[in-house]
Order: structure tokens, then C-alpha cells, then sequence
């Protein structure tokens, strides 16, 4: 099962919103079974899973204890999508680290955004599993326009540490519209989210490489 860990200790960075889309997107597709584990306390994934109709692409839920996660991500195929914690590091983080082939981190391209993210970035650049390329990175830059000077800032910053940003997911209400719903912008008309579902294509093919 390839797991993707999606993960900024700032809250409010929009880990939710790219968790859920991300596993509506790899279950629209039909790429494998779709399974979602929410590591947050306010289990905000799981209530957004509860609402999500049953005539849609099936995403299940991850549950059972430590031992069960393990061995449903050695012995399953398909996908598992970690939705992390506001504040996660040190030992929470390496054991989300161990569990993730592939980590997206979403950046808001905010003075605030990037200086709450300026030692996490460190601290995952330092963690034994991304040193030794056992997991990729992947930048995220959430509600912005790829135009603006706050996405040539966020860029320019983001250059020191060497890592892709993978797109830019512009700043709309399409996201909030389908959540309140239990879907992705993947379950809406193209003529309602065609536009989004477009800036979704860099990270679907980096996750599925």
C-alpha cells in the first residue's frame, strides 16, 4: 500500500483540505482501494468521510490499533492518506515519517505561514528516513495565484531547502462547497471544478511515481 503523509505543524495550513481531495482524487481514478487514517484529535477527516455518499468512489476509514495499521499497509494494495496534527514533531512526527513513502506539505504563501514553517521544514530535512530518500517531499502552495509576488516570495524561500513545489491550488470556495457535502472537487461537474481539478494533476502524478 503506498501511503502519502500530509503534514504542516501550523494550523489552519489546509492538511484537510488536500488529505480529503487527494483521497478523492486517487479513488475517482480507480487507482486501488483508498483508505484514510486522521492522526488529528478534531478527526475532522473522518467527519468529512462520514458525510460522503454512498454512490461515490469509496473511501474507507483506517481503524483498529497500532498492529492492524501495520500490517494493512504491508499486505493491502492500494492507498493510504495520513492526515497529520497541527504541532506534530519530534517522535510523532518520526513515526508518521516511517509510515509515509511520500509527504505533501501545504504552505500558505503568508509572512506567518512561512516563518511557522521555516524550523519544521529543517527538522524534516533532518529526519533518517528523508536523509537516506526512504520518502519524497512535496511542496504545496495553498490559496494563492501563481502570478502574484506571495507566490514568487513562498518560491524564492522555498529554494534554500531544494524541494518541488509540486502546484498552486488556487484560494475558492469550490473545496468548502463540496466538503460540506463529504465530497471532493473530483465528485462536482467539470463545469463547477474543472479549473481546480486541472491544478490537481502535478500532484496526482507525483504521488502515483
Amino acid at each position: 500500500m503506498k501511503s502519502v503523509l500530509i503534514v504542516n505543524p501550523k494550523g489552519g495550513a489546509g492538511k484537510t483540505t488536500l488529505a480529503t481531495n487527494l483521497a478523492g482524487g486517487l479513488a475517482s481514478f480507480g487507482n486501488g482501494e483508498v483508505r484514510l487514517w486522521d492522526l488529528d484529535r478534531q478527526h475532522s477527516s473522518l467527519e468529512w468521510l462520514a458525510l460522503r455518499p454512498a454512490d461515490r468512489p469509496a473511501i474507507s476509514p483506517l481503524v483498529g490499533n497500532k498492529q492492524d495499521h501495520g500490517h494493512s499497509r504491508k499486505k493491502s494494495a492500494g492507498w493510504l492518506i495520513l492526515d497529520s496534527p497541527a504541532g506534530i514533531h519530534g517522535k510523532m512526527l518520526q513515526r508518521a515519517l516511517k509510515l509515509a513513502n511520500k509527504v505533501i506539505v501545504p504552505i500558505q504563501p503568508s509572512i506567518f505561514d512561512i516563518a511557522a514553517s521555516d524550523d519544521f521544514l529543517r527538522e524534516l530535512r533532518e529526519e533518517k528516513v528523508v536523509r537516506k530518500e526512504k520518502c519524497r517531499i512535496g511542496i504545496v502552495g495553498m490559496r494563492v495565484d501563481p502570478r502574484t509576488r506571495a507566490a514568487s516570495t513562498l518560491g524564492a524561500y522555498l529554494q534554500q531547502y531544494d524541494l518541488p513545489i509540486l502546484t498552486w491550488l488556487r484560494d475558492t470556495q469550490v473545496y468548502a462547497n463540496a466538503a460540506f457535502n463529504g465530497l471532493s472537487i473530483f465528485d462536482l461537474p467539470d463545469s463547477v471544478s474543472g479549473r481546480d481539478t486541472e491544478q490537481w494533476q502535478p500532484i496526482l502524478e507525483w504521488v502515483s511515481d
